[in-house]
């Protein structure tokens, strides 16, 4: 008996693992509500480990501030200074998206799973696996910001991406500038006269 049902059992969590992977591998479109709801459940009870451990770094201002510091050092390409997204300009576009940490689906999870998660990454997601860099202690940092994160957009946009719409709306100022300067030079030509008319010479 309770090997009929460890086999039921067994299959049942190959059919979930198969249909995460085809729900969340999908690259056309955006996750409906559905796949959303199956694939936070399945990562919440099932896939993202650690769930009873507890975060040994004491919450202090001080460590709150470091934790900042090497978040803002490792994370910030695709999660912004403020763990918001804010400022990247392909948070959106990913499939699923990147996501907000502020957000309800990531402050439920526990330290221990947000560990998990900096430690091992998320398959199949854009999510990479940190294992030794940062180490074990600046990991849980990382978790103690994501608790007490600034509110959206407070900490600007991260300076490569600020640079590149600068030059990007300085290509664009000067494009604009130069259609300017050849429409002004036309406008100065002098008119081209009609061949086709008969020239007058005045003697």
């Amino acid at each position: 008996m309770r090997g009929q049902q460890r086999l039921v059992s067994g299959c049942l969590i190959f059919a979930a693992s198969v249909m995460v992977v085809l729900l969340t591998s999908c690259k056309v479109s955006k996750p409906g509500s559905f796949e959303t709801k199956f694939v936070n459940g399945w990562k919440h009870r099932i896939s993202v480990g650690d769930k009873d451990v507890k975060n040994p770094v004491p919450d202090t201002k001080e460590n709150v501030a470091e934790g900042q510091g090497h978040f803002g050092h490792h994370c910030q390409v695709c999660h912004g200074y403020d763990g918001q997204n804010s400022g990247v300009p392909f948070a959106e576009n990913m499939s699923p998206p990147i996501a907000d940490l502020a957000s309800k689906e990531i402050q439920s999870f526990t330290d221990g799973q947000l560990k998990w998660i900096i430690k091992h990454g998320i398959q199949p997601s854009g999510m990479p696996a940190w294992p030794d860099d940062p180490s074990d202690d600046e990991q849980w940092k990382i978790v103690l910001f994501i608790r007490h994160l600034p509110p959206k957009g407070s900490l600007g946009i991260p300076d490569f991406y600020e640079e590149g719409e600068e030059e990007h709306q300085g290509m664009q100022k000067g494009e604009a500038g130069a259609a300017h300067h050849e429409h002004g030079d036309a406008a100065k030509a002098p008119a081209k006269q009609d061949e086709t008319k008969p020239h007058t010479h005045k003697h």
